[in-house]
């Protein structure tokens, strides 16, 4: 079993007396550094002068400064960049004030595992990773609840980098939900590859797949957009509240049954061996490889593919369809 820390098992003392320098303001960023705020942390947030989020941030309460300027001044360094952003901001703005006994941490162990970041041995090396969106945890926080997180520690010169992350969990408040003990490895490697073959690349594609069977076949767009995307809000709500077997309990016989003897048929032993090999790519740094060598040559590739994207029928129809229904912006 895992091990998992809650409240009453993290002492936030160590972060007391000390700064920390939130470096980015976007989704992760303005959560972790108003969190910490409202807990009465120090708390600084660094971003390049011109940044849109310089005057919001300053308009929140916190104090703003250049990256290097925050880098000098904390104690604590929370890399809260894009992945690729990462590395050449690290290497001209934060390395060369990252004097003995700081701390720099992350909330993706994409760039350490990968070694696109190589910090000095002199300096403590840790990983929160909330397990939701920026502001899904901001909002639980103001409700006096958190999200889960994952704590991991790559360098601990100091002998506390584990007591510090733990202190900046709870600072963000997902000690209150808890907070698991994992490795920077198993956190990349687990998340690199719940994104590609479930969360983002499975889903998408399966949705995809589901519409343009049923409009190839001679069914009206609308209806299959319906049935293939918009309704699985529903079921997905169901597995989250209460898991597989709850959703299960609240359909209908009828889906129930076609669940246990359809499913299968459709991801079958071919598509577990898939993701085997993509699981493979993710292992053995192949997907890294790519993606970093994509931002190096400007993602064109990428942002080819965002486009053909947003062009897909599924798309359009989705745009007439949800115009109907203003209440969703309610709730995103």
């Amino acid at each position: 079993m895992a091990k998992m820390y809650h409240d009453q098992d993290v002492d936030a003392s160590p972060l007391k007396n000390r700064t920390v320098g939130v470096v980015g303001y976007g989704s992760q960023g303005h959560a972790h550094a108003l969190n910490l705020k409202d807990n009465g942390f120090q708390v600084m947030v660094g971003l390049y002068k011109g940044s849109q989020s310089w005057p919001r941030a300053e308009q929140a309460g916190l104090r703003v400064a250049t990256v290097p300027e925050v880098a000098k001044a904390a104690d604590i360094i929370v890399m809260l960049l894009p992945d690729m952003a990462q590395p050449p901001v690290y290497k001209k703005e934060i390395e060369p004030y990252l004097a003995k006994g700081k701390t720099l941490m992350f909330a993706h162990g994409f760039n350490i595992h990968f070694g696109q970041v190589k910090p000095p041995p002199s300096v403590d090396v840790s990983m929160v990773a909330p397990k939701a969106p920026g502001h899904r945890m901001r909002e639980v926080f103001t409700r006096g609840l958190g999200v889960p997180a994952l704590v991991a520690v790559h360098q601990d010169p100091s002998g506390k980098a584990k007591e510090t992350a733990l202190a900046y969990a709870k600072g963000i408040g997902s000690t209150r939900a808890g907070v698991v003990e994992t490795t920077f490895k198993e956190e990349t490697e687990t998340d690199l590859f719940g994104e590609q073959a479930v969360l983002c690349g499975g889903v998408s594609q399966l949705i995809k797949a589901g519409f343009e069977t049923l409009v190839q076949a001679g069914y009206q767009p609308e209806v299959a957009y319906f049935e293939c995307l918009h309704e699985l809000k529903l079921i997905v709500d169901l597995i989250y509240q209460g898991g597989l077997s709850y959703m299960r309990y609240s359909v209908s016989d009828t889906a129930e049954f076609g669940d246990y003897t359809r499913g299968p048929r459709i991801i079958d032993q071919a598509v577990r061996e898939r993701m085997k090999q993509v699981l493979l790519e993710v292992q053995n740094g192949t997907f890294a490889r790519e993606w970093i060598a994509e931002a190096d040559e400007g993602k064109k590739r990428f942002l080819k593919m965002r486009e053909e994207e947003s062009n897909q029928p599924i798309e359009r129809v989705g745009q007439q369809l949800r115009a109907m229904m203003p209440w969703l912006k309610q709730t995103t």
